[in-house]
């Protein structure tokens, strides 16, 4: 995928934290271009899942109900019950609720995350990548799936200091690797 090569995600954006003590909130909106129905799907197919997003569940996220969920990179699938799934406004799971609103002839996604607090310009850094990935496969140019490890190679380390810097904290530590230069 040659477009996947030259994709470099944009500077740090659409974010804010809510804290409550320990109990950090991850706030990214992102306005996308497409339809709050087919952005509800990608949120809640599997299939579509496997194409953007930093996990995979075995069963829509579409009913309230539990699926397996598993985020990459990670061996053990969680049980995770949906406890909210009004198409196509609001999917709540997990430490998650996505909010979608029709915006401009698209949709405003917003997504609350809890996050532990040492870890959340990381989960800022990633979901701005996949919600990237999100909107290219939406726009029916795919650029597949980057988490993980792989995140490193598309400029996930500057916008972990972007983010951090954003929300008034220390950028992480980074263990050292032979021969990275980003």
């Amino acid at each position: 995928m040659p477009e996947r090569e030259q994709y470099t995600p944009g500077p740090a954006s659409g974010a804010q934290i809510q804290k409550d003590g320990e109990k950090w909130t991850l706030i990214l909106v992102r306005e996308l271009r497409h339809s709050p129905e087919k952005v509800w799907q990608a949120l809640t197919d599997p299939a579509h899942l496997r194409e953007w997003a930093p996990f995979e569940v075995d069963g829509s996220l579409g009913t309230v109900g539990t699926v397996k969920f598993t985020w990459v990179g990670t061996p053990q699938a969680l049980e995770t019950r949906v406890t909210r799934a009004d198409a196509p406004r609001v999917l709540e799971y997990n430490d998650m609720r996505w909010e979608l609103e029709p915006f401009g002839g698209g949709t405003r996604l917003t997504l609350w995350h809890s996050i532990d607090r040492r870890f959340i310009a990381w989960g800022a850094a990633g979901w701005h990548i996949s919600l990237d990935v999100l909107d290219r496969l939406l726009a029916g140019e795919p650029i597949g799936r980057i988490v993980g490890p792989e995140a490193m190679k598309f400029g996930w380390q500057r916008l972990i200091a972007e983010y951090a810097k954003q929300f008034g904290m220390e950028t992480p530590n980074w263990p050292s690797q032979k021969g990275r230069t980003n």
